[in-house]
């Protein structure tokens, strides 16, 4: 990390949330869906033909 980008990030007060950024991805299918609580985590249940295929979680909100 570079010292001006250091600097920015430690100028932020505390809990500050981050801006959003923009993602471009190619892909082949998309979905979205809410994600439920799973003891101490969250869960996403996606279709049984993505089992074993390479898949990109983006948190949009």
């Amino acid at each position: 990390m570079t010292d001006d980008r250091k600097n920015q990030t430690e100028e932020l007060p505390p809990g500050y949330p981050p801006t959003k950024v923009k993602f471009e991805i190619y892909g082949e299918e998309m979905i979205e869906k809410l994600v439920k609580s799973s003891g101490n985590s969250g869960r996403v249940y996606l279709p049984p033909d993505w089992v074993g295929r390479h898949v990109k979680i983006i948190r949009v909100d």
